[in-house]
C-alpha cells in the first residue's frame, strides 16, 4: 500500500492535530491516541497525525496512488487553511 509522509513546521502541532481531528470527526471515524496523536480513517485510508515540538508529521497510507494523492490534498488543504495566519504549509514525501 502506498504511503506518504507530510511535514508542517509549527510550534503549535498539538493544537493543529486536535483541530484537524475534531473537524474531520464530524464526517469520518477519528481516534485520539497517546502522546497527542490522532488517527483519521477515510474509508480504506489511514491518516496518522503526530505532533512534535517543532512540526506536525502526517502519515497517509492508502490502497492506491490515486487515493493517496486525494487524501494528501484534502488533509493539507484543511491544515493550511487552519494555519493560514502562520503561513503553514505541508511538504510531502512518498515512501
Amino acid at each position: 500500500m502506498p504511503t506518504s509522509h507530510g511535514r508542517a513546521t509549527t510550534d503549535a502541532a498539538p493544537r493543529y492535530a486536535k483541530q484537524l481531528a475534531s473537524h474531520f470527526g464530524r464526517k469520518i471515524p477519528t481516534e485520539e491516541l497517546p502522546e497527542g496523536r490522532h488517527r483519521l480513517t477515510f474509508q480504506q485510508t489511514d491518516v496518522l497525525l503526530e505532533p512534535a515540538e517543532d512540526h506536525l508529521l502526517i502519515r497517509v497510507t492508502a490502497p492506491d496512488a490515486s487515493t493517496l494523492t486525494t487524501i494528501q490534498d484534502v488533509v493539507a488543504s484543511h491544515l493550511e487553511r487552519f494555519g493560514r495566519r502562520n503561513e503553514l504549509t505541508v511538504v510531502w514525501e512518498q515512501s
